[in-house]
């Protein structure tokens, strides 16, 4: 689904983030991704959505090369990704209207939108929460309701990056639950050791630019 064949990439020309990285993702296939604070895993992610443009090296998503942002449209609809701050995914007055986004971007019905996040949402146990302000929910409550923005559109791929983070315990279980039970294949971030445990096959670890293991 997803092969990362030699990517380079860095902020600065004398600080490379990411050096020759090379990754694959089959379908189905759950990866977690760690590494030390600031070690390129969220740019790693952004790369692979086309969010950021390596400085070297090729991307290969959904059986395409991919070099520039048209390329990316179609990847954006297949490979989900939630951000690590929830603020930065969350803009609409209310929850339905959040959730609903995705779909509706990508060509859904009104009806069929409102659908699909009424279903991401029960998904995630949060039924009932259509009408409720995003920017005045608790830090957990937007994570879930992020999740299920992503959920909505229905992507083969989740990105997922600290997907626990800010979650009660309950809540928490309920997420683990939720991400165990779905057939895509995933990349998780997390400083989480239980959650990565419980939910992917292998790991991979960013340490100074290259992705060992």
């Amino acid at each position: 689904m997803f092969h990362l064949d030699r990517v380079s990439f860095s902020y600065e020309s004398a600080r490379p983030v990411l050096d020759q990285v090379d990754f694959t993702l089959a379908a189905g296939e759950r990866v977690a991704l760690c590494g030390a604070n600031g070690s390129g895993k969220t740019t790693l992610f952004h790369l692979m959505v086309g969010l950021r443009v390596p400085c070297a090296g090729r991307i290969v998503a959904f059986g395409r090369e991919r070099r520039k942002e048209a390329d990316f449209h179609d990847v954006r609809a297949q490979a989900g990704l939630l951000f690590q701050d929830s603020d930065d995914q969350l803009f609409c007055p209310t929850v339905a209207e959040d959730v609903a986004f995705g779909p509706l971007n990508l060509g859904k019905s009104r009806a069929q939108a409102r659908d699909a996040a009424a279903r991401a949402l029960a998904l995630v146990g949060l039924a009932g929460f259509d009408d409720r302000v995003t920017h005045k929910l608790s830090g957990g409550q937007k994570r879930l309701v992020a999740l299920a923005s992503v959920l909505a559109m229905e992507p083969k791929v989740l990105l997922l990056d600290e997907p626990t983070n800010g979650l009660d315990r309950e809540a928490r279980a309920r997420l683990l639950q939720v991400l165990a039970e779905l057939p895509q294949a995933m990349v998780i971030i997390a400083h989480d050791d239980e959650a990565l445990t419980a939910l992917t096959q292998r790991r991979v670890n960013l340490e100074a630019g290259r992705l060992l293991g």
